[in-house]
């Protein structure tokens, strides 16, 4: 099969739909597919290119002076590489390859991966669309996709290309007890509400130390707030980690505090490293963690809550025992291996629907 992956870029900045784009891309190219990537590129052209990926640069922006420009290249693209399926994770590229082809040979695929956007409702224009949980498959149905046109594939990281042969690093130790986080530093990432809950819980336990792993433009602003609450040498904004494992392995709580989530990646990646789990009851996160199997779910907005499930579990070593041998069991389901099957399979059901191809043939033959 011949398969093109849209998104906007190829940049190592922890963005999850380029992680997971990525890592598609290279377990298909490992199953003999012939695979490209469209991008503004990125720091991840070279790993691509070591699995046998082609990397085309294709900028992509929804400015509207720059939309010839995107269609004269997607044209040479398609001409060049005759797809079966085109898939794309963003929604410039999917609107590109819906309108910007007059006779389109390929099935166009569209992952919606951040449904809380607007624009999420334009990725429609696929002949298929795929949702990362299915909360966001049943808002969409909500948003007026028919559902017979949705399938849902779950994000998984567990045998990731991305971190293969690298070592796990980190400058030095954590304190304990200790309460991590990674997430980009936005408002509707719940930060502000950790940071009440980690106020909360020092007053039970003054030693304990919080760790923010990740960027973003609500940095400075979560900052002051933690000054604002005395926590300034307690919690540690500690940035952007491209390999965030040596903080997971040493964290004995990791927290993921969304207002909304359709499927966090780093969820995967918590439960791999053997870590005791909160997160919020909100989106695709119950799923991600078997209906709260394997994670303490606490309602969104609630620091209270947050902060009382920080202390049971630290107060208790056997539930947090317990707690960390459930969160490894069944990561089956979030290897890449699955997630490259499940679309490999959503590929498939989509061209023996659609037929491209032929009807691209049919169109040239009238004319």
């Amino acid at each position: 099969m011949k398969i093109i992956h849209l998104a906007n870029h190829a940049q190592t900045v922890g963005n999850g739909i380029v992680n997971v784009m990525v890592d598609l891309a290279c377990l298909q190219a490992r199953a003999g597919h012939d695979v490209t990537v469209a991008s503004g590129g990125g720091g991840f052209e070279t790993l691509l290119a070591r699995h046998g990926v082609r990397h085309v640069l294709l900028a992509q922006s929804p400015r509207p002076a720059r939309l010839p420009a995107m269609i004269a290249g997607f044209n040479r693209l398609v001409k060049d590489v005759d797809p079966d399926i085109v898939h794309a994770h963003m929604m410039t590229g999917a609107l590109v390859a819906r309108f910007g082809v007059l006779r389109r040979r390929f099935a166009l695929v569209t992952t919606v991966h951040n449904e809380f956007q607007k624009s999420a409702s334009l990725m429609r224009v696929g002949d298929r669309v795929v949702t990362v949980s299915e909360a966001v498959a049943v808002a969409m149905a909500n948003r007026g996709i028919p559902p017979a046109r949705l399938s849902v594939v779950r994000n998984g990281t567990v045998g990731t290309p991305r971190l293969a042969d690298r070592p796990e690093t980190l400058k030095a130790p954590l304190a304990h007890p200790s309460i991590v986080t990674v997430a980009g530093m936005y408002e509707r990432k719940g930060i502000r509400d950790l940071l009440q809950a980690f106020a909360l819980l020092r007053e039970r336990m003054p030693q304990a130390a919080l760790y923010l792993v990740g960027e973003g433009p609500d940095r400075e602003a979560m900052q002051a707030y933690a000054v604002e609450l005395g926590l300034e040498q307690h919690a540690h904004f500690v940035g952007f980690s491209a390999d965030p494992r040596a903080y997971l392995a040493q964290a004995d709580i990791f927290v993921l505090a969304s207002h909304n989530e359709p499927a966090g990646l780093v969820l995967c990646e918590a439960r791999e490293a053997g870590c005791a789990i909160v997160a919020t009851r909100v989106g695709g996160i119950p799923e991600m963690l078997d209906g709260g199997e394997a994670g303490v779910l606490v309602p969104p907005h609630a620091p209270a809550a947050m902060a009382e499930a920080f202390g049971k579990l630290l107060g208790d070593r056997e539930a947090h025992a317990a707690l960390v041998a459930r969160a490894t069991q069944n990561l089956e389901k979030f290897t890449v291996q699955s997630v490259s099957d499940a679309y490999l399979s959503v590929y498939e059901r989509t061209l023996a629907n659609c037929q491209p191809r032929r009807f691209a043939d049919m169109v040239t033959r009238l004319g």
